[in-house]
């Protein structure tokens, strides 16, 4: 059982710590509205991670992979959710630029219930993460009746090693915020998370249903 564990661990931390939608969401939202919005931008990645959790457990995630139009309706929102948020902080970025000197605004600053939110949507309309969890949980889970305690413990264990990543992130980003949200430094942040949200979200559309 340790031995086993030990095995999730790793391959955890290894794919956690890979960069992705949910990391370039929390780190914009970290700079927008400091690293409260950061952190509860975490909760909601971990929350979305959590909901994939017991839908794979009970086998639901499954059904939405084996249904194509299901699985596209999802990815179509994900796709559609990164591209408006990467939009947000490119237009963020032009106004800013716009402004010649004027106070600079940048992205809206969400709220901590919008920043939960965020981080919620971001995850739950990846389709990828269910095909991921699906793929991980069942190789380290027994037959039988304890199969889907087995799955729901490490997909919850799982959700809360990304949320300590993705809060980790937000403290270190908030560390360098004031120097990050100078006028200058901070359209080229926005316009570089909108870069980076937009294109996550054409690789998003382009990846095949595995």
């Amino acid at each position: 059982m340790l031995t086993t564990l030990a095995a999730f661990l790793a391959v955890s931390i290894v794919i956690i710590c890979v960069p992705g939608p949910d990391t370039a969401l929390t780190v914009r939202n970290a700079l927008v509205g400091g690293r409260l919005c950061g952190v509860w931008t975490a909760v909601g990645v971990s929350t979305g991670q959590a909901v994939w959790t017991v839908a794979t457990a009970l086998g639901i995630a499954g059904l939405l992979r084996a249904s194509e139009p299901a699985f596209l309706a999802v990815k179509v929102a994900g796709v559609a959710y990164l591209l408006f948020l990467g939009a947000q902080s490119l237009l963020a970025a032009w106004r800013d630029r716009a402004n010649h000197g004027e106070p600079i605004t940048g992205s809206p600053r969400p709220t901590s219930v919008r920043a939960w939110r965020q981080g919620a949507i971001s995850n739950l309309a990846n389709p990828k993460m269910a095909a991921f969890l699906m793929s991980l949980l069942p190789q380290f889970a027994p037959d039988g009746p304890a199969s889907f305690a087995v799955m729901a413990g490490l997909g919850l264990l799982f959700s809360g090693l990304t949320f300590l990543w993705l809060a980790a992130y937000s403290l270190a980003v908030a560390r360098a915020r004031r120097l990050l949200t100078r006028p200058r430094v901070r359209r080229t942040v926005d316009g570089l998370a909108g870069v980076v949200l937009i294109t996550l979200g054409v690789r998003l559309a382009f990846e095949p249903q595995t």
